[in-house]
């Protein structure tokens, strides 16, 4: 059977027993928990009285802290006391750093060779050794936090950003993690987070930090100040931009919708407004409207006619007849020559050549 099995399961009956004696598991439940530690021990031929088989499997560690920082790389926590626990002692998957990490000669002999690998820029082969390490000392920050620096030389800063977490969660005090844990998030564009890790490497240093962690924290905030003043900028352009082609609503060519502008107003019908929805769905009339929003001259020239102003007085005071609410008979009011005149000038016609936005 594999030797890291039997640590495992060296692993799994110390975390049982420390869990009946810290109240994790309730008293009446001992004698079960005594017969799967007993089941475990005879499965996996381990004894669970052998403390320097126990010290092997796990150093100073425990099964819980280890799953407590693979738990942090995850993002979950959990606060809920399990069933049969103590109220008033509830577990946690957060890890408390326990002071200096134990070394492990193999492992450290696997580091030693990493960090030549890493001088000579063989990034694959530190990569390789430094997880050797790691799985002999699964919870030591250096092996971690090395492991991420020649992740980030391998340009795979999502591996690194990972072990920078991992190493920061074993041992909050070990400075060079936060370093690369803000170098890796900087690079994979989060520049906030970035800033919190440098932030955090900052304190955990002590007397203001060093000028890398300085450097690391002030380029990160430049970038978050960057992006936000980008942020509020398009939201001014955003909020300056015109809703459509021709300005607040409209038809195209820069045209206002004016039959909806009537429809605003209550046109149509009572109170001499005139109803510009049905107006504008005269194509004759919509024509001029469009034609005389792009020719302002043509606008003036058509309102020093005396025809048109006595219709546009007669439009609020209920005067001439026709259709209801003071509009004017269009029919009439086509008849006469000097306004067909105007209105067949307005849509581009009456002998004048193409119109100013007509096609060529």
């Amino acid at each position: 059977m594999a030797t890291s099995q039997k640590r495992l399961a060296l692993a799994i009956i110390d975390f049982l027993s420390k869990s009946l004696n810290d109240g994790t598991i309730a008293s009446e439940d001992t004698e079960s928990i005594e017969i799967a530690k007993s089941c475990i021990a005879d499965t996996f031929h381990v004894d669970p009285n052998d403390q320097a088989a126990l010290k092997d499997a796990i150093g100073d560690q425990s099964l819980l802290t280890i799953y407590g920082v693979y738990e942090k790389l995850k993002g979950k926590t959990s606060t809920a006391p399990m069933p049969g626990a103590s109220s008033t002692k509830p577990t946690t998957s957060t890890p408390k750093p326990s002071g200096p990490t134990p070394t492990n000669p193999e492992a450290e002999e696997f580091k030693s060779q990493g960090n030549k690998a890493m001088q000579q820029k063989d990034y694959p082969k530190a990569i390789d050794l430094y997880t050797k390490a790691i799985n002999l000392s699964p919870t030591n920050p250096i092996y971690l936090s090395n492991r991420a620096a020649a992740y980030s030389a391998s340009h795979k800063h999502a591996e690194a950003c990972a072990d920078a977490e991992l190493a920061t969660s074993a041992d909050p005090k070990y400075t060079k993690a936060w370093s690369r844990l803000g170098l890796a998030r900087f690079v994979l564009g989060d520049a906030k987070g970035s800033m919190e890790a440098y932030q955090k490497g900052i304190e955990y240093e002590g007397n203001g930090g060093s000028e890398a962690m300085k450097k690391g924290y002030k380029t990160a905030k430049e970038k978050v100040e960057e992006e936000e003043k980008e942020g509020g900028d398009d939201e001014m352009e955003r909020a300056a931009s015109p809703r459509g082609a021709g300005g607040a609503g409209g038809g195209g060519g820069g045209m206002p919708d004016l039959a909806g502008l009537a429809s605003m107003l209550g046109g149509g019908g009572g109170g001499g407004m005139p109803d510009l929805g049905a107006l504008m769905n005269n194509p004759m009339f919509a024509s001029m409207a469009q034609n005389m929003m792009s020719n302002p001259d043509a606008l003036q020239g058509l309102m020093n006619n005396p025809r048109l102003r006595e219709m546009a007085q007669n439009f609020g005071g209920g005067g001439g007849g026709g259709q209801g609410g003071g509009m004017p008979d269009i029919s009439a009011l086509m008849s006469d020559p000097s306004l067909r005149e105007a209105a067949m000038n307005m849509m581009g016609g009456g002998g004048r050549g193409t119109g100013r936005g007509a096609p060529q």
